[in-house]
């Protein structure tokens, strides 16, 4: 399909495809460590299914908030296993940290995926007071998107949202259906159009577009039609490429983290 190398990230970067390993192994790590403190809760359900769970990682002391971050993977792979170290930096500013899984195309659509995200802060909500901080990246960054979109939430939980960060987002669909994906995805036009936060008008809520630098042009782009649709902040990480602008989630002082949390 004509957008299908557009799209693909993993030839772009070197020793793309050892990612997924080298997140496996220090997200496995960080989870022993949080659970020998006691402070791992992992496999909480959120709705039926295997996949429909989160992990929640608890900070030293009272918490003083939410942070939920959504993985990404294109709405096809991947799952919270790989990403439990991405916690470290809110955890050490006292926030508590959660990760859901959510199923995954082609088993379900897209749209099923949004509404499973906004069934996982609603539970997430009712268990746990004060601000919810959210960020996802890649395909997570679509669906956080869509958490700041009026009638996704209910009125209560978006109330209390802090802060919304799409991190390298799919944000417009449409340049999907161009792409060989879109015959797990089975998105028409109005489907793409349905799910594409960049069409939409946004909560009253700060939201914080990020992306590399060193992404591909279409994820460049991607972030900028949803920074400019939004009137959002808009970060671009210098030398950053997709598989690592994520890993300022590690450090509690970097600039991503304190612009998240504030």
């Amino acid at each position: 399909m004509e957008l299908d190398d557009a799209y693909a990230n993993v030839p772009y970067i070197p020793g793309g495809a050892q990612y997924p390993a080298r997140w496996t192994v220090a997200a496995e790590a960080f989870r022993a460590k949080l659970s020998a403190e006691r402070r791992a809760e992992l496999g909480l359900a959120y709705g039926e299914g295997a996949r429909q769970a989160f992990d929640l990682f608890h900070p030293k002391g009272a918490a003083r908030g939410l942070c939920v971050f959504v993985h990404g993977g294109y709405w096809l792979r991947f799952d919270r296993s790989l990403w439990s170290h991405l916690a470290a930096g809110p955890l050490a500013r006292g926030w508590a940290v959660a990760m859901p899984s959510y199923d995954l195309c082609p088993e379900v659509r897209i749209a099923d995926i949004t509404r499973q995200i906004a069934r996982a802060l609603c539970v997430l909500a009712a268990r746990h007071e004060g601000p919810l901080a959210l960020v996802g990246h890649s395909a997570g960054g679509h669906l956080v998107a869509r958490m700041a979109v009026p009638g996704v939430l209910p009125g209560d939980v978006a109330a209390r949202l802090s802060h919304v960060m799409p991190i390298s987002p799919v944000s417009d669909l449409r340049p999907l259906l161009e792409t060989s994906m879109n015959e797990h995805f089975r998105l028409d036009r109005a489907a793409a159009e349905a799910e594409s936060p960049a069409l939409m008008r946004p909560l009253s809520v700060p939201v914080t577009v990020w992306v590399g630098s060193d992404e591909r042009p279409v994820f460049l782009d991607q972030a900028r039609w949803l920074a400019e649709a939004w009137n959002a902040s808009h970060e671009i990480a210098a030398g950053r490429h997709h598989f690592d602008v994520i890993e300022a989630l590690t450090d509690a002082n970097s600039r991503m983290v304190s612009q998240l949390l504030g």
